[in-house]
Parts: C-alpha cells; structure tokens; sequence
C-alpha cells in the first residue's frame, strides 16, 4: 500500500493511495481469471452478450450489472469503516489476531487446492433466477453474482476488508472502504463489458490454477502481517540490514522458478513435494523483503505506562531535546512515518546524534494509555511531539499524571510528513 512510495518515487500520500487503489482494482480482475467466476459466464452472456441485442444495449446492462455487484461490496466497505479505532485495538490482541491468521491460512490451503469451497447447488440455482430482462434485472443479477462467485472472491475480499478495518483503525473515513471496495467490484466487471462487446474469452485450463497459486501465496504472506504486531521478533525479523531486501527478491525468484506456481498439488508424490516446498521459499522471501523494506533500527526508550514512561525521561539526556512518538502495532501511518521520515538517510543521523526518542505504544488502549494519548493531546495516531530541552518533562508529566495536562509542544506532528518538511520544522528545536 503506502509501502509503494519509496519504491515509486511518488510523495507517500500519493503512492499510498494509487497503489492501494490499483491493488484493489487487480485483485477484482484476478478474481474473474479463477473457476469460480467462469461459471457466470453463460448467465452473462445470456442477460446482455446474445446475439441480437446492440451494443450500446449490452454496455447499459453490463454497466448495471457491475453497478449491481459494486453496490453489495460498497456496502460491505462502509459496514467494515464504520467499526472505527476499536478492531486497531483489537488487533494487538492474540484471540482476535490468530484466528484472522488461520482464517487467512485456510483460505490459502483451498487456493492451492487442499478442499474446494462452493456454494451449495440448491442455493446457486436459486440466486442464478433472481433478475429478470432489462436494466433492473441486470443490477440484481449482478448484485447476487458477489455470492455465486464467493468460494473464489472470498481470499481476496477478506484481505481487503480487513486492510479496511485496520486503515478505519488508523483514522481513515468511510468513504475509504466504500471507494476501495467499489475499485475492486469495477476490477471484477473487467470480464463482464468483455462480454458486453463480444470480445473472445479466455479457454479454460490450468493457467487459473496457476491464478489461484498466487492467490494463495499472496493470502500465506498477509496472515503473517496481521502476526507481525503480536511480536517483536517477528516484526524485527530481517536476514541482513542492507542486503534483505534483495535476499528476499532472491528467494522469491527461486521459489517461482522451482514451480510455487506452475506446479501442481493434484500431481505425483513428487510434484507435490517440490510444489510445497517452492511455495514456502517464496513465501519466505516475500516476508523478508517486506520486513527488510519496512526495517528501521533507532534507539528509542519505549514505555507502555506512567511508569515505563518516567524511566524512559530519566534515561534521557537533558541537554537534548525529546521527541516523543505516540505509535500503535497496528497503525500503518505510525509504521510509515518511522520507515519513511525517522529513518530516511538525511533525518536519522540528526536523530540519532541530536535528539532524545521516547516511544510511546498505545496497541493494548489500557487505561494509562489513553490516560497519556489525553495528557499529551494524542489521541489519534500518529502523534509525534518534539519538546525542547529546556522543559523538565519527566517533572511536568509526574504533575499531570492524574488530571491536568502537557504544555504546548514546540514541534507536533499528526499526520505523515515528507522528510524534508519534517527536518525544517525540527530544526530550530533545542
């Protein structure tokens, strides 16, 4: 998502977004490349690609049809917004986090072909008579074809929803969620104006297995990022500082040639064997050139309480000024302003020598917690605070500790800044 940026070269904001959006409309066209969908297609061809009907016609009922199948995702998008800051805080807790996992898992295994999901044949026939001739019943066709099609869209629509949920932990609006899920539904609706103009279709065969493979590697390496918050070492994990990420490239090109994809689990015993292990060397790879790429190494003192936190001041350097970042596990910004600003090569080196970093992890949301995000006006994430050297912070924080709180910063940040920016506004800060 975000990550794209210094890959790009785009401003953070700008890639974050485009990226993410050109990952939700792909995800929607791989799901059309999959058995479950092919299905549709004679319902499709029927409804608006049979001969006889014009163009123009077949594009207004494709268009109402998709329009159909953007509606139910929208709202799944603004029903999984809406649940706000509380899943962030959710998923810094195990018994919520580790079932996500292992829903992920499960959903990877059925890619790679361990048991099929399908929606009962009694259920399909009856959702495939919903509609009737025209605009209307083009829209309702299309409205429950997000059903028909859930054993194959399902992966894909859980890894969306749950980048919705923790992105309306983070502060995101509704309309986020509804625009993503509409992005991903136009995506979908590729193959259906196809249809609506005739175009030749792809011959089924074993190339949408191999959609399902990356499919399922794609889904293996998200269950470890929605772990990745549950331990230090599994976020910290990296194969070399400066080499990682090419490691991890490495691995990955490996990992495809040696057949994660265009072998088969359906094969011999043999096949089988150099499938799971070419899946899991890719796998691999992806998760340590993603941990390398977001690896940022400074010396903060952490603090998780009133108490934490007074030992992290005493441990300061009191001719330095103090920056205190307010960060989550689960808060992606947070992530991205320590990967992007704090640890860009013209800002860390002044951060490092210069200033005193106290980081401050709200993931749990207990009660000394938000008493500190209220004390210090931080209750939305990221909050970063530079305080001269001149305030007797640890004091001040021990006379507000109850009620009360902290003065005026002499930086604050809320929201993520480019490196540049971040560097003039700290500068006069002594």
């Amino acid at each position: 998502m975000s990550l794209l940026a210094p890959l790009l070269g785009f401003a953070p904001s700008f890639a974050g977004e485009l990226g993410t959006y050109a990952w939700a409309f792909g995800q929607g066209v791989l799901v059309d490349l999959t058995p479950c969908v092919y299905p549709l297609i004679p319902v499709t061809v029927s409804l608006f690609g049979a001969k006889g009907v014009s163009k123009p016609k077949a594009l207004l009922l494709a268009s109402a049809y998709v329009l159909g199948m953007a509606t139910l995702y929208t709202a799944l998008g603004v029903i999984v917004a809406s649940t706000g800051g509380a899943f962030g805080t959710w998923l810094a807790d195990p018994r919520v986090v580790l079932p996500i996992a292992a829903l992920l898992l499960a959903l990877a295994a059925s890619m790679f072909g361990a048991f099929e999901l399908q929606l009962p044949v009694s259920l399909q026939t009856r959702l495939n008579t919903v509609g009737g001739a025209g605009p209307v019943g083009a829209f309702l066709m299309g409205l429950v074809s997000g059903f028909l099609s859930a054993p194959c869209s399902g992966p894909a629509l859980v890894a969306l929803l749950a980048l919705i949920a923790k992105s309306s932990a983070e502060g995101t609006g509704v309309m986020f969620g509804a625009s993503l899920l509409f992005t991903y539904a136009l995506g979908m609706g590729t193959l259906f104006f196809a249809v609506a103009l005739g175009a030749s279709l792809f011959r089924n065969g074993p190339w949408m297995e191999h959609v399902k493979s990356v499919f399922g590697i794609a889904l293996v390496v998200m269950a470890y990022w929605f772990m990745r918050p549950l331990s230090n070492q599994l976020a910290d994990f990296v194969l070399h500082d400066s080499m990682g990420l090419w490691i991890g490239v490495g691995l990955v090109a490996l990992g495809l040639a040696a057949g994660a994809v265009h072998l088969s689990f359906h094969g011999d015993r043999g096949e089988r064997v150099r499938k799971g292990l070419a899946v899991a060397v890719t796998s691999f790879g992806a998760i340590v050139a993603l941990n390398n790429v977001m690896f940022v190494k400074l010396p903060w003192h952490y603090a998780h309480d009133f108490a934490e936190l007074d030992t992290a001041l005493s441990q300061t350097d009191p001719d330095k000024p103090v920056l205190i970042d307010f960060a989550a596990t689960w808060c992606l910004p947070c992530k991205e302003m320590e990967l992007q600003t704090f640890g860009h090569p013209s800002i860390e080196p002044t951060l490092v020598d210069g200033y005193s970093l106290v980081k401050i992890d709200v993931s749990e949301g207990t009660d000394d917690q938000s008493r500190l995000q209220e004390m210090f006006d931080s209750e939305t994430l990221p909050s970063v605070l530079v305080f001269g050297s001149q305030h007797e912070l640890r004091a001040l924080v021990q006379a507000n500790r109850e009620r009360g709180s902290m003065p005026e910063p002499d930086v604050r940040f809320r929201a993520l800044v480019d490196p540049e920016t971040f560097r003039q506004a700290i500068a006069p800060v002594r």
